[in-house]
């Protein structure tokens, strides 16, 4: 077995363990295979439906090398990243993901990731979601644009 993934699949048993939350955990390294960042899911724990452990694992490894950019960093995860976690992946640079169980494994214990899948391809029956008063919104998004904001 992989040794990161072994450390993601301990973070895992950790979630289980501890009734922290589902059987998801997740480990990020550094070019050198260094360990930044252990992850769990933590959602009963905290009460956050976003404490997934890849989060976990994002927030901890932006926390401890003091960036919001993990361009370099390679993701374990003992479950296929939900589309929540896969954009936070997105929005962390982290280009290298390598994951055991898939969304379908997670499917069959009542996960809903491919619920969240089928609904970005546009099949739409988990919620009500409509554009409104874009006119009076976007002039902030100029604002921010005109003052030269930092593009993340």
């Amino acid at each position: 077995m992989n040794k990161y993934m072994k450390i993601a699949k301990e973070n895992a048993d950790k979630a289980i363990a501890n009734k922290e939350g589902g059987p998801f955990g997740a480990v990020i390294v550094d070019k050198e295979g260094n360990i930044i960042a252990n992850g769990n899911n933590k959602v009963l724990k905290d009460k956050d439906p976003t404490a997934h452990a890849e989060i976990v694992a994002i927030r901890n490894a932006c926390k401890k090398l003091n960036t919001n950019d993990l361009t370099g960093c390679t993701l374990y995860t003992s479950c296929q990243p939900c589309p929540m976690c896969l954009s936070a992946i997105i929005w962390a640079n982290i280009k290298e993901v390598y994951y055991a169980c898939t969304k379908y494994d997670a499917a069959n214990i009542g996960f809903r990731d491919n619920d969240i899948y089928e609904f970005i391809k546009g099949n739409n029956n988990m919620l009500n979601i409509e554009q409104i008063d874009r006119d009076e919104c976007i002039e902030i998004m100029e604002k921010y644009k005109k003052d030269a904001g930092i593009i993340y």
